[in-house]
């Protein structure tokens, strides 16, 4: 049989970056991305790991459950479970380019479904479990989706959804209006264990369309191929480190773009084994108990995670992973320092977006500098842009991606919104809409996203860098610093505070805060009103500042004073 190229191409630039994991230099140099042209990740990468005897044989997923129970399977089970489904879906009129709304929590089922998706040509609507029935109209109709595969126990959610799409149940169907309208996933079971596809996938074809979590606007559809996620990983492999024999955690929610990146493409490209914690409601020691148990090498956890770990012993771990990374928003520099003096090893922060693979990050055996997030992964452009002028190269501005040399890992656009697409990319750049400053040495710093930053006494203030300082104080768990009006100074520096265990919000404590942060902060960046309050959040668990902005532009639409539940020095 004729060796497939692009199959060949994926192969080389695997090894090349395994060969320079460590040598960043040359890794960025000589990096190239794979043609592909005719490509299946399933079929053409995880399909070929499972039918040699040896890969195969050892175990891709394991699961552990909040009860402390465990199941794990292996690439050969795993290749055999998604062509049964695939064979099965097929029988249920699912077709090449049909769009499919997957909305289950972390069971096989789910990863079961991404691989026959993939074998089918199918594309994939990932959604969280905690979407309304708004939230499932609004994809429906805008996804255009014919079919929806969900957990029995969601089901009733779709009563209220109209339209005309297939309804497959995974487990115990819950009460629904017409249970015949519904096809019951466990029958898959007695479909043909063989797949043989109906044609040919390209690289260009569309495999996800990802909506996004929406701190700012309305979520908008992330077009991504089947080049673009399974391949662009690549980048996300790199950054890791993962390589095969690795065990791999990484906290984080089905339905979001992360969970794609660690929990599918990155440690399978690596043929590493996805660990996955199935738990109801987050707990740190147990975190530590699974991290030790089951010998994690590698482990990835969002900044809201690594926040509440610290809390608890970090040096109860007997071993630690060698590999600790973070992404999802940026890391406060007191969480790098607290992982490392108990674990002996220095989180790597990453930077990329659902938009994108991977993009800026620190790789393994580089210098990690307190507060950057890095230098630009191989195969990532990165320019950093004047958000007036539009002036290329400057040291402090948008992070963009010069699409003169445009990466594998950037989506499509965004689908059906022409306007937003000729925004992301004008000016012959992707625009991430995030905003940093480059050292000497090229490693980017993160100061905000464009939206948050914001003028104080025509001073320009970061809130992460800010609320970096905040969560020095050992009274603040997490932080969120936003813009509160003020007719002299335009506007002042408030901090959200959420309190960590043990404390009261009292005015003592609020005292002892603020004036830790004057003392460590520069007089232009003083932050002088505070508030306790939880800090609302999108369901994927960024902090939506745009609705504390306008929380404060209420408050202090009539007075600059301080309002009820306000502390000041």
């Amino acid at each position: 049989m004729t060796e497939n190229p692009s199959v060949a191409a994926f192969y080389a630039a695997r090894q090349f970056l395994w060969d320079n994991r460590e040598d960043y230099d040359t890794a960025v140099r000589d990096f190239r991305w794979p043609q592909i042209d005719e490509f299946n990740w399933a079929i053409d990468h995880f399909d070929a790991v499972a039918a040699d005897p040896e890969r195969g044989a050892k175990r891709a997923l394991w699961i552990v459950e909040s009860d402390g129970s465990e199941a794990h399977w292996t690439f050969a089970q795993l290749a055999e479970r998604s062509n049964r489904v695939a064979n099965w879906l097929r029988s249920h009129g699912v077709s090449r380019g049909d769009r499919v709304i997957l909305m289950l929590g972390n069971q096989v089922e789910l990863w079961e479904t991404i691989l026959a998706a993939m074998k089918l040509g199918a594309v994939l609507i990932p959604c969280t479990t905690l979407l309304t029935a708004a939230d499932l109209r609004d994809r429906i109709e805008r996804g255009n989706a014919r079919h929806v595969v969900v957990a029995g126990s969601d089901a009733a959610k779709f009563d209220d959804v109209a339209g005309d799409y297939t309804r497959i149940a995974v487990g115990e169907l819950g009460p629904v209006a017409d249970p015949s309208a519904w096809l019951d996933y466990a029958d898959s079971a007695n479909a043909a264990a063989t797949f043989v596809p109906d044609g040919v996938t390209r690289g260009s074809d569309t495999l996800l369309l990802y909506f996004t979590s929406g701190t700012t606007s309305k979520p908008k559809l992330v077009e991504h191929t089947h080049a673009s996620y399974p391949v662009g990983h690549l980048s996300t492999m790199y950054w890791i480190g993962l390589e095969p024999g690795d065990v791999h955690l990484n906290i984080s929610s089905p339905g979001w773009a992360k969970h794609a990146w660690s929990n599918v493409f990155a440690p399978w490209i690596a043929e590493a084994c996805v660990l996955v914690m199935n738990y109801a409601r987050f707990d740190a020691q147990s975190v530590l108990s699974v991290l030790d148990r089951c010998g994690v090498t590698s482990f990835c956890a969002p900044p809201t995670v690594w926040r509440m770990l610290i809390q608890a012993d970090l040096t109860s771990l007997a071993k630690p992973p060698t590999k600790v990374v973070g992404a999802g928003e940026p890391l406060n520099p007191e969480v790098i320092e607290q992982v490392e003096k108990a674990w002996g090893v220095r989180i790597r922060d990453g930077f990329g977006q659902t938009e994108s693979t991977l993009q800026i990050g620190n790789p393994p055996g580089q210098v990690v500098k307190p507060g950057s997030m890095g230098r630009p992964i191989p195969g990532y452009p990165i320019v950093l842009v004047d958000p007036t002028t539009g002036e290329k190269g400057v040291q402090e501005g948008e992070i963009c991606i010069d699409l003169a040399d445009r990466p594998l890992g950037l989506m499509v656009g965004y689908y059906g919104d022409d306007e937003r697409n000729a925004e992301a990319f004008a000016g012959g750049v992707y625009h991430t809409g995030d905003v940093g400053s480059r050292d000497a040495d090229g490693y980017i710093t993160y100061i905000g996203r464009a939206d948050d930053v914001f003028k104080a006494s025509d001073y320009r203030i970061s809130p992460f860098e800010l609320e970096s300082v905040l969560i020095e104080h050992p009274a603040v768990a997490e932080a969120a610093i936003v813009p509160s009006p003020d007719p002299v100074r335009l506007a002042v520096p408030k901090a959200y505070v959420v309190l960590a265990a043990g404390y009261e919000p009292t005015e003592e404590t609020a005292r002892d805060i603020l004036t830790f942060a004057r003392d460590n902060l520069a007089p232009y960046k003083r932050i002088r009103r505070l508030e306790f309050a939880e800090l609302p959040k999108t369901i994927s668990g960024k902090i939506r500042r745009v609705e504390l902005r306008g929380r404060e532009q209420e408050l202090h639409k009539d007075s600059a004073g301080p309002v009820s539940g306000e502390f000041t020095l």
